[in-house]
């Protein structure tokens, strides 16, 4: 007759509970991981949250930088500008305009695309009006 032995781990109450905290950690980093990557992917968009495009200052021509810049000074954190051309040397298939003295984000953002949308449809610019962001 031969006898068998079977060696068996029982698990005390502590372990069991550090083996679900660990598992339990390790969940959470990955949720923060993804959360993490979803908001970065959304920082990335290149459409303001008003669904406007936009356009970097550096990509503006030389001419609308000029007047970026003297504008800046008196910008508030709720003013915005808005531009559009068809050319980088032709200073009359070019459009800026801004919403400066507002107060509501939203409504500056309006209002420089509407006053740049008027602007372009009289000089007959084919480039769509975007907002100027830094």
């Amino acid at each position: 007759m031969r006898a068998f032995c079977i060696e068996v781990d029982v698990l005390s109450a502590d372990d069991h509970h550090k083996i679900i905290f660990q598992q339990n950690k390790l969940q959470m980093k990955k949720t923060i991981f993804i959360f993490g990557f979803i908001l970065f992917a959304l920082m990335g968009l290149r459409v303001s949250a008003s669904g406007y495009p936009s356009v970097a200052v550096s990509e503006l021509p030389e001419p609308l930088r000029a007047v970026w810049k003297e504008q800046k000074p008196e910008m508030t954190p709720m003013s915005h500008c808005a531009a559009a051309f068809d050319s980088h040397s032709d200073g009359e298939k070019m459009i800026f305009r801004c919403s400066i003295h507002i107060k509501m984000s939203a409504e500056g953002e309006r209002r420089a695309m509407k006053y740049c949308e008027e602007k372009r449809a009289e000089k007959g610019i084919k480039a769509p009006c975007r907002l100027v962001r830094e």
